[in-house]
């Protein structure tokens, strides 16, 4: 649920603070005084577009928090991305004068899509336009499966159709290209036999370098590595009997000055690490010998890995990659050549997707009878009566949505046959149909926050009575925000914002403020009665207050 929203900076918002409760609260106020920029803020938090024009001329940057209670349903994803803070969810949004955008989460900084993603499942907005998408079978579809919450059969639906296409290419390739797959496919097979029979092993060409050039310079090293011996610990003129010489002497010098111990210390050091030198030198002589026999293989095995890359177009070190991509590639020519086998398993995936397809066929033949009868209800109440609504699934071709279309159809008046919405509805009509489903889709909404921007346009009177007490019923579920123009929606609110806009200096800035009991009369007098507010219109709108 939302709690509070934060608005500094943002188109003509100076500075808003807004806290909000439960149940149905309004926003209402003159045209033009920014009644949407709410909405467009709390969007925007939400993951909206943003770009420099949302930033207040002459300000650095619109700064925009949201805060709400953090649902159980999103406890496990905000533990899992590291984002979890407790009982509050703290969304912020900062978009700076040269267009560049920012996202925080409990003040941890996000990204766009996980702002998307956590606002999927707080708030959900109808606009004002919503009525326009209707038309739009992919919005009808789009509507039925959101209703009916098929979103998983509907995932599982597309995934099986991707595959089953995948595998119904492949067949057809392999029925096409069966030469060219051939040829292809020997050389691939020579390639691999080529590469087997060397064997390189990872690593082995790093291994095999070392080993040639040490190999190849073992004599140097020998001789180098027993001069080093001998200035170590050689005669007594090597650096171990020098050192040594220094120490005895520091000895008896430290009798005198304490002072001398730290080079003493360091001197018997050098003595130790002498001695480990020694050692070592030793064990490496010992180690190190002349072999051509050895040599001799080493370099004949580098000349095959050498010639192998000269003739497979790779570097010596990337032969043995190739290897396995190579075994990989023939493996799947070997298996795309098999078209009796590529046959069944396209033959198979389509079976899922039937399956599939018909699962959510069946879901949606349900779905559709009851949100037909739930809107046709609805009209009854919003001056249509006597219309009927129907969802219809036409079969179509087998697609990622399923293998039906769905249709919005509707009879405005008793006695008429329905007709596709958009061919029959007038813009009032679509307006109230729309405003019928966007509430009947959120009763079952999963979401805490229902938000609706001006939907009840087009519509007066006593049908905007109706529809205020449909949005007052529906915030007894949710929180629900509205903006409107209607008084008698206004009316029906447990809580009323009024916005407003004023300018001062030349500078245009819009306000938000909470309505008192007798605000709200003020409020909805002007709603009623325009410019000129009279005894009778506030009379009228404290009995719509009731």
């Amino acid at each position: 649920m939302l709690r509070t929203l934060h608005i500094r900076d943002f188109v003509i918002v100076d500075q808003a603070e807004i806290h909000f409760g439960d149940g149905f609260t309004v926003f209402s106020g003159e045209t033009g005084a920014g009644k949407s920029i709410l909405i467009d803020a709390l969007a925007l938090t939400l993951g909206g577009r943003g770009d420099v024009s949302i930033v207040r001329e002459g300000a650095p940057r619109a700064d925009i928090s949201a805060v709400f209670d953090t649902p159980d349903t999103l406890r496990a994803w905000l533990a899992e991305h590291e984002l979890d803070h407790g009982d509050e969810l703290a969304l912020r949004r900062v978009v700076d004068a040269q267009g560049r955008s920012r996202a925080f989460v409990n003040g941890v900084p996000s990204t766009l899509s996980q702002l998307r993603e956590l606002g999927d499942q707080l708030v959900d907005i109808h606009g004002q336009h919503a009525h326009q998408s209707l038309m739009r079978g992919d919005a009808q579809r789009d509507l039925v499966d959101a209703h009916g919450n098929h979103a998983e059969l509907a995932r599982e639906v597309a995934q099986a159709h991707k595959h089953w296409r995948a595998m119904a290419r492949r067949l057809e390739l392999a029925e096409q290209d069966a030469e060219t797959l051939k040829a292809a496919r020997e050389l691939i097979a020579w390639q691999v036999d080529a590469l087997d029979q060397l064997d390189l092993q990872p690593g082995e060409w790093d291994a095999l370098q070392t080993e040639q050039t040490r190999l190849a310079h073992a004599q140097t090293l020998l001789d180098g590595a027993a001069q080093i011996l001998t200035a170590i610990d050689g005669d007594d003129d090597s650096a171990q009997h020098r050192v040594q010489v220094a120490v005895s002497k520091l000895n008896q010098l430290l009798r005198h000055d304490p002072g001398l111990q730290s080079i003493h210390d360091t001197l018997e050091s050098a003595g130790i690490a002498l001695d480990e030198a020694s050692s070592e030198l030793n064990h490496y002589l010992s180690r190190v010998e002349l072999d051509p026999e050895r040599q001799n293989q080493i370099e004949s095995r580098l000349s095959a890995v050498f010639d192998a890359g000269r003739l497979l177009k790779t570097p010596p070190e990337g032969l043995d990659a190739l290897r396995e991509q190579r075994h990989a590639e023939l493996a799947e020519m070997e298996a795309s050549a098999d078209v009796a086998k590529l046959r069944r398993e396209a033959d198979a995936a389509r079976t899922s997707y039937d399956q599939a397809a018909e699962r959510l066929t069946a879901a949606r033949a349900g779905t559709v009878q009851k949100l037909s009868a739930l809107v046709t209800g609805a009209m009854q109440t919003l001056a249509m009566q006597g219309g009927r609504f129907e969802v219809q699934l036409v079969s179509g071709a087998p697609s990622a949505h399923g293998n039906e279309d769905v249709v919005f159809l509707v009879a405005g008046h008793a006695g008429t046959t329905p007709r596709p919405l958009g061919k029959v509805a007038s813009g009032g009509e679509l307006s109230r149909i729309s405003l019928a489903l966007s509430v009947i889709a959120s009763r079952a909404a999963r979401v805490p926050t229902l938000i609706f921007d001006e939907v009840d346009s087009g519509v007066g009177g006593a049908v905007a009575e109706v529809v205020g007490q449909l949005l007052r019923e529906l915030g007894e579920r949710h929180q629900v925000l509205c903006v409107t123009h209607l008084p008698q929606v206004a009316a029906c609110a447990s809580a009323h914002f009024q916005v407003s806009k004023a300018e001062t200096d030349g500078i245009t800035r819009s306000s938000i403020v909470p309505l008192s009991e007798k605000e709200r009369v003020e409020e909805v007098a002007r709603m009623l009665g325009g410019i000129k507010i009279t005894a009778t219109t506030r009379k009228h709108a404290r009995e719509m207050l009731g």
